[in-house]
């Protein structure tokens, strides 16, 4: 304990604010609870309605489906971070019209829905085949899967566009300055002394990044991408059995969590010395 600590104690929370603190605990108590008896009831419709003849002609298709969709979320959020750093240095660029594009291109792809973009690139490129042909990438655009991968990239580009913009502007200037009294070149202090220190600010941002487009994938099922829930709509097609969409909201779930999880671990590994 040091001395200020010694001289002035801690003051007790008023009683208001223990108030609030019991109510939002109470609260937070009793969703858990409901969402707990809303499991168990859904563990228990599970074992009672087991099919293991579904399962076994199924569970190939969910598995498959399964590796679509972390290879459509992996490439998409690659390219995506890829693509943020040149249009995030375009967001702070002194230039009005490179700013002003990359604003309209943010603006867009944040302000309008996912599906909405899908159906764009899928339904919409194909007006313009001839063009797209006489360049060379219709072999590319005829693929579904192609298509909601191009969508994706750039909806996921966007919002990462924002994630960079953010955590370099973070990041004080007195840092860039230090670099410049040391002599430092501008890109050795970006990637030395810049870059790390955003990235540090910007990786709760990129979990959650993820984890939504993790989520937003089951939208390319609309344009016959045979993913995790392209593969639960063709098995309750056959079947007209929910616990179909239920295998696939536990497998959601359990790719949710895994990167949850495995993103604190990666985080709490990259910052722990800020915790010395």
């Amino acid at each position: 304990m040091s001395y200020a600590e010694v001289l002035i104690p801690a003051r007790p929370a008023p009683p208001e604010t223990m108030k609030r603190l019991s109510k939002a605990r109470l609260a937070g108590y009793f969703f858990l609870a409901l969402w707990a008896l809303l499991g168990i009831a859904l563990i228990t419709m599970m074992i009672t309605n087991w099919d293991n003849a579904k399962f076994f002609k199924f569970g190939p298709r969910f598995l498959h489906g399964l590796w679509i969709t972390v290879k459509l979320v992996g490439l998409s959020f690659i390219l995506g971070a890829i693509l943020s750093i040149p249009l995030a240095f375009a967001r702070m660029s002194k230039n009005r019209i490179l700013k002003g594009l990359t604003y309209c291109y943010v603006y867009l792809f944040r302000g309008t829905p996912l599906l909405a973009q899908i159906f764009m690139v899928y339904y919409g490129f194909p007006q313009a085949r001839g063009f797209i042909d006489s360049i060379g990438l219709w072999w590319f655009f005829r693929d579904p899967f192609n298509c909601g991968l191009f969508a994706m990239t750039l909806n996921t580009a966007a919002y990462q566009t924002e994630i960079v913009r953010g955590a370099i502007q973070s990041v004080h200037h007195g840092q860039s300055e230090a670099a410049a009294s040391l002599g430092l070149h501008k890109l050795v202090t970006f990637y030395k002394i810049i870059l790390p220190q955003a990235l540090i600010v910007a990786l709760r941002p990129y979990g959650n990044e993820i984890i939504l487009l993790i989520k937003s994938s089951a939208t390319v099922s609309i344009i016959t991408v045979y993913d995790l829930m392209g593969e639960t709509r063709y098995a309750f097609s056959q079947t007209y059995d929910y616990q179909t969409y239920l295998w696939a909201a536990i497998f959601y779930l359990s790719i949710v969590e895994l990167m949850r999880n495995g993103w604190a671990h990666i985080e709490a590994y990259l910052t722990r010395h800020l915790r010395r």
